[in-house]
């Protein structure tokens, strides 16, 4: 038997991510690291979470693997599994296991997709224990002391039958995101997509239209990452309303009136 070990190169953040802090979410994910807490992040698509992920691994020198949740996530996955290799059987441990081995950063993107089974070896490791169960090699493996779990999900996207229970919910620090003052987000836009900050400032009124039609016909409205984006569509020569309906507006919906709703806004500002 045989175990794969963590590749340090392959995993970690080697030049800094550009990341504008919107309060103290930094210096409370150094704490709980410090502490060895684990660390929730909730917030709507495209704010930023992962990014921030990016830069707190960056500054903390600690590997980070990224794992994106879905339907048929299953805790093996995480955990590890026998394969069948040259004639013999090995195993292979999964992604949150090497975290677990080496003093990574796991992040488990939108949680709540995955299969419920996956909470049965999350729980240990996010309480005093700090144990991964590997149940087909029959053992409890203790975490690495530089091992740190954390989580995401978008609160406004769940349903009853995909949320996060409380006791999942209580055994983390959280940290609540959402997308940045206009301010803020202007020099992201500008930074990120390579314009100037008068059109960075008009995506930014924009977006701020379709934000205020959730609830009337849109599930959400224009991610900052949309913006950056429809931003880098205009620094390569699109024309703004056309870049801001490839970008933004089919991106966020189908719905033919709506679609030209929001065509109509974007004319109102390009």
């Amino acid at each position: 038997m045989q175990a794969r070990a963590l590749n340090p190169e392959e995993y970690f953040v080697e030049s800094e991510p550009y990341y504008e802090p919107t309060g103290d979410e930094v210096a409370i994910f150094e704490a709980a690291y410090g502490n060895r807490l684990p660390v929730l992040l909730k917030g709507p698509t495209g704010c930023g979470k992962t990014r921030f992920m990016e830069y707190m691994a960056w500054r903390l020198k600690r590997p980070l693997i990224t794992v994106s949740c879905h339907d048929d996530l299953t805790a093996s996955d995480l955990v590890g599994r026998y394969l069948v290799k040259g004639g013999e059987t090995v195993w292979i441990d999964g992604p949150l296991a090497r975290a677990v081995r080496a003093g990574g950063i796991c992040y488990l993107d939108e949680i709540v997709e995955a299969r419920k089974d996956t909470m049965v070896v999350i729980h240990p490791l996010a309480d005093d224990r700090r144990v991964l169960p590997m149940e087909k090699l029959g053992v409890l493996l203790e975490a690495n002391r530089d091992f740190c779990l954390a989580i995401s999900y978008n609160p406004g996207y769940q349903s009853v039958l995909k949320d996060l229970k409380q006791s999942t919910r209580q055994r983390f620090v959280a940290l609540e995101f959402g997308y940045p003052g206009a301010e803020l987000e202007r020099r992201i836009v500008a930074n990120q997509a390579g314009i100037s900050a008068e059109v960075a400032e008009q995506l930014v009124k924009f977006a701020h239209m379709t934000r205020n039609l959730k609830g009337s016909g849109l599930e959400e409205g224009a991610s900052t990452r949309l913006l950056v984006h429809a931003g880098k569509l205009i620094a390569a020569g699109v024309a703004p309303v056309s870049a801001c309906q490839s970008a933004i507006a089919q991106a966020i919906t189908d719905d033919p009136e709506m679609l030209a709703a929001i065509q109509e806004l974007s004319s109102s500002i390009f």
